[in-house]
C-alpha cells in the first residue's frame, strides 16, 4: 500500500498576500510533486485534513485536486484517495537548466524587429506589477477584502457540474448567461442601452482597444487622445499607424472644442468621461453633447473607457456617454480585473450593433474565445447578488482609505508637501508637487524608500506641465497609507538617505 505523506512533509509556504487560495495550493503542491517531496505514488492527505490544516474551504481544495488531476500529476480512484500519478517523466525531476550566453563562435541572429516595436519602449511600465503590499502603487483593488473563500466555492460548484459542451468550444462572443446579466447591470447601474447581442466579453479594456484600433483605423487616422492619458490606448492607436493628436484635460475633462481645432476630422476619440485617467476629472454634461455632436456629423467613433465609475463616493455613479448616444458611434468598455481581482482577466464591451460581428470575428483570430468557465462563475457571482454586494462593501472601503490619504495629506506628514485634490470615484488620486521638485526624482527616491507609486509625467503627450504622482490608496489598509504617508513625506522633505538635491529643478 502507497505511503500516505504528512502534512509535514507537504510544508506548504504562506500564502502570499492577496494570492487567490485556490492558485496557492494548487502551486505549493506541484512545487511538492517537482521537488520530489512528493514522490510517485504517494498519497496525499484527505481534502478535509489539508482543508482543516490550512483553514481553507474543502471545496477550494477539492477544486485543486481536480485541477492536478486534469493537468497530470496526480490520479485517483474511488476508495483508494489521490496520489501522485506514478507515470511522471523523469525529466519532470530534473533541475531545470541554466540559461548560458550563445558560444563566442556562433553567429548573432540578424533578424530586426518591426518598427513598431520600437514604439514600445516608452510604455515599458506596462509590464504586470506584482502587489507587493507597500503604497501607493495605483491599480491595486483590495484583494485581502475579495470573498475567495465565496469564489472558491461557486467555482467548485461549476466545475463538479461541468459537461462536456462546457469544456469544449465557446462563443467568440462570449458566455450568453454572462452577457445577459452584464447587459441587465450596465442598465441599471451606468444607464447604459443594450441587449446581450450588443455585449462581447474579453479579456480585459486593453484587449477591447487593441480590437478596436484595429477595426476602425487606418494608417494615418486621426485620433483624439486625453493629455495626460491612459499609455495603453497610446500604445493600441499607434500600433496601427494612427496619429496621435493629444487634446489636453482639464478640471471639466478632454477639451471638445480644443480637439475640434486641432483635428475637426479625427477618425476616433478616446475618452474616460466617469474618472479621467491620471487626473481623476469628469467629463462635464456639456462636453459630453458636444462630443456626441462632433462624433456625428464628422462619422467619427467614441471610444468610452468606463474606469473606476462604480467606486464613486458622492451620489450614483454617472451615466454613461452610452446611454445619450442616439447614433451608435459609442464603444463602451469596461473591465471586472480591477472590480473584482487581476487575474480574472474578464471584461465586456458594449457595440453599436454594425461592429458586434466584425470584432467577434476580430477577437476570435486573436485568441478564439474567452475561458468559459471562469465565465460561468463570474456570471454565477453577478447573478446571486454577490457581485453588487461587492461593489457595495469596496465603495465604503476605498472611501475610508480615501479619507485617511486625504488627512495625511492636509493635517499630516503630508500636508505642504503635495497637493492631493478631492476626488468624487476611483482607486487612486493625483498628487500635484511643486515645480521645485521633479516627479521622476522622488519616483525614484520613494522608491528606494519602500513606497511605490508612478509619475504623472508619464503620461503626457505633448503637454510639458504635468508633475506630480499618481498614489493608488485602493488596495491598501488604512495603516499602510499611513507608514507610506510617511515615508514619502522623509522623501519630499529630502530627509531621506537620497536627499533633497536628487529630486529638485
Amino acid at each position: 500500500m502507497a505511503r500516505k505523506a504528512s502534512l509535514q512533509e507537504l510544508a506548504l509556504r504562506p500564502a502570499p498576500g492577496g494570492t487567490p487560495l485556490f492558485r496557492w495550493i494548487y502551486e505549493e503542491l506541484r512545487l511538492a510533486i517537482a521537488e520530489g517531496r512528493l514522490k510517485p505514488g504517494m498519497r496525499l492527505p484527505s481534502t478535509r485534513d489539508l482543508a482543516t490544516q490550512y483553514g481553507v474551504a474543502r471545496g477550494t481544495v477539492l477544486v485543486t485536486f481536480e485541477q492536478l488531476k486534469a493537468e497530470g500529476y496526480v490520479e485517483s480512484e474511488v476508495g483508494s484517495g489521490t496520489r501522485v500519478a506514478g507515470n511522471l517523466p523523469e525529466r519532470f525531476f530534473a533541475p531545470a537548466p541554466s540559461l548560458q550566453a550563445a558560444p563566442a563562435s556562433v553567429t548573432p541572429s540578424r533578424a530586426r524587429l518591426s518598427a513598431w516595436s520600437q514604439t514600445l519602449r516608452p510604455l515599458f511600465p506596462l509590464r504586470g506589477v506584482a502587489p507587493t503590499g507597500v503604497a501607493f502603487e495605483p491599480n491595486q483593488p483590495a484583494l485581502d477584502l475579495f470573498p475567495t473563500t465565496l469564489w472558491s466555492r461557486l467555482a467548485g460548484r461549476r466545475l463538479r457540474r461541468a459537461s462536456g459542451l462546457q469544456l469544449g468550444v465557446a462563443e467568440a462572443h462570449g458566455y450568453r448567461p454572462l452577457r445577459e446579466a452584464v447587459a441587465a447591470y450596465l442598465g441599471s447601474a451606468r444607464a447604459v442601452h443594450c441587449t446581450a447581442d450588443q455585449v462581447v466579453i474579453v479579456s480585459g479594456t486593453q484587449q477591447t482597444l487593441d480590437l478596436t484600433a484595429r477595426l476602425v483605423l487606418d494608417p494615418g487616422d486621426k485620433v483624439w487622445m486625453e493629455d495626460p492619458g491612459y499609455i495603453g490606448a497610446v500604445g493600441a492607436i499607434r500600433s496601427v499607424g494612427a496619429r496621435l493628436v493629444a487634446v489636453p484635460v482639464d478640471e471639466d475633462g478632454l477639451d471638445v472644442a480644443q480637439g475640434q481645432k486641432l483635428a475637426a476630422d479625427a477618425k476616433l476619440a478616446y475618452v474616460t468621461p466617469a474618472h479621467e485617467f491620471p487626473l481623476g476629472a469628469s467629463l462635464s454634461l456639456e462636453r459630453r453633447l458636444a462630443l456626441l455632436r462632433w462624433a456625428q456629423e464628422a462619422g467619427a467613433w467614441i471610444f468610452e473607457d468606463d474606469y473606476d465609475s462604480e467606486y464613486r463616493y458622492q451620489g450614483r455613479p454617472l451615466p454613461s456617454m452610452q446611454g445619450l448616444d442616439g447614433s451608435g458611434c459609442v464603444i463602451f468598455a469596461g473591465s471586472f480585473n480591477k472590480m473584482l481581482f487581476p487575474n480574472l482577466r474578464l471584461g465586456y464591451v458594449v457595440l453599436p450593433p454594425r461592429l458586434v460581428e466584425p470584432f467577434a470575428v476580430a477577437r476570435s483570430l486573436s485568441d478564439r474565445f474567452p475561458p468559459l468557465l471562469d465565465q460561468a462563475v463570474l456570471c454565477d457571482f453577478i447573478t446571486e447578488g454577490h457581485f453588487g454586494q461587492h461593489i457595495r462593501r469596496m465603495r465604503e472601503a476605498y472611501a475610508e482609505r480615501l479619507e485617511t490619504l486625504m488627512e495625511m495629506a492636509a493635517t499630516g506628514p503630508l500636508a505642504g508637501l503635495i497637493e492631493i485634490a478631492p476626488i468624487h470615484a476611483g482607486m487612486q488620486t493625483a498628487g500635484h508637487l511643486p515645480p521645485s521638485l521633479k516627479d521622476q526624482a522622488v519616483a525614484e527616491a520613494a522608491a528606494r524608500q519602500g513606497v511605490r507609486c508612478m509619475t504623472l509625467s508619464m503620461f503626457q503627450i505633448r503637454r510639458k506641465d504635468v508633475n506630480g504622482l499618481l498614489l493608488g490608496f485602493g488596495g491598501y489598509r488604512p495603516e499602510l497609507i499611513r507608514e507610506g504617508a510617511r515615508k514619502l513625506a522623509k522623501v519630499l522633505e529630502g530627509k531621506g538617505p537620497v536627499g533633497s538635491a536628487s529630486v529638485r529643478q
